[in-house]
């Protein structure tokens, strides 16, 4: 398996594995900051890389009234400060080619959401800046499909790539995980990520926001833990009744130390197979 670098990290193989956190989306600066603070202590704590993830814009919100951050200009800066206080790496979603060259000055990893997975335009765009790039896996594809999407980047030069699971689409305002695309995505020698919190979302399921379950967020993590992954995904929150996008599928951060201890076993054990 390729590995690769983020930061002073790298992800892959037998390197340990990395948690990407954050609140879905940025909500100012000092409550964005704080939590990544709160977790960076956990992390610190606990020995595990961190990448700080949130988002400047989420534009694929259910209703057009739904906040959806700070923008672009704005949303960098926030980030670049943020990077700058935690010193860990950032990420966050582009949504448009236009989006890439700027986010890519600040951003250490450009990810493509998963509604956006087989935009060829977005992610040559993404691949010609030479960071690298997370794809989420659209709740419309198989796994086996992820395979075009790497082929897609490889076209711009770009080996620089992870893969993340989030669940597909089951129905109406439902999503399951098939815990084999996992294994199946992992094995075309790619870092593949897991995201708890989004796979436990109901598209949605609440009108005109989407609902979640979040109580399986634990359950979701540690049988991908025990399937092999190489960096586990989740949205954490202070206050998740409060959080301004995703509330109900995000982890609080109360509850993830403990969460991420279990996780941390059962990859120790999966690992030493």
């Amino acid at each position: 398996m390729k590995t690769v670098a983020v930061g002073d990290y790298q992800i892959g193989g037998k390197e340990p594995l990395v948690l990407i956190a954050g609140p879905c989306v940025i909500e100012g600066y000092e409550r964005t900051l704080a939590i990544g603070k709160a977790v960076k202590e956990i992390t610190d704590r606990l020995g595990i890389p961190y990448i700080f993830k949130a988002s400047y814009d989420k534009a694929n919100r259910s209703s057009f009234h739904s906040f959806r951050g700070p923008g672009l200009t704005e949303g960098l800066a926030i980030l670049q400060k943020i990077k700058n206080e935690l010193r860990v790496p950032v990420l966050s979603d582009v949504h448009e080619t236009i989006q890439t060259a700027p986010a890519a000055e600040v951003l250490d990893v450009l990810q493509i959401p998963a509604f956006l997975c087989r935009q060829t335009d977005l992610l040559n765009s993404a691949g010609q800046t030479g960071k690298v790039v997370n794809v989420k896996k659209g709740q419309f594809l198989a796994p086996w499909d992820m395979k075009n999407v790497i082929n897609k980047l490889l076209e711009t030069g770009n080996e620089k790539i992870m893969l993340t699971e989030r669940g597909a689409s089951f129905g109406y305002n439902n999503l399951v995980t098939d815990m084999r695309s996992l294994a199946i995505m992992r094995s075309f020698g790619y870092p593949v990520v897991m995201d708890a919190t989004h796979s436990v979302q109901i598209p949605g399921g609440q009108g005109t926001t989407s609902g979640g379950n979040s109580e399986f967020v634990p359950h979701m993590a540690r049988a991908a833990a025990a399937v092999g992954i190489d960096a586990l995904f989740l949205e954490v929150h202070d206050n998740p009744a409060e959080a301004l996008s995703d509330g109900p599928n995000m982890v609080k951060l109360d509850d993830l130390e403990t969460l991420l201890k279990d996780v941390l076993t059962i990859d120790a054990l999966v690992r030493r197979r």
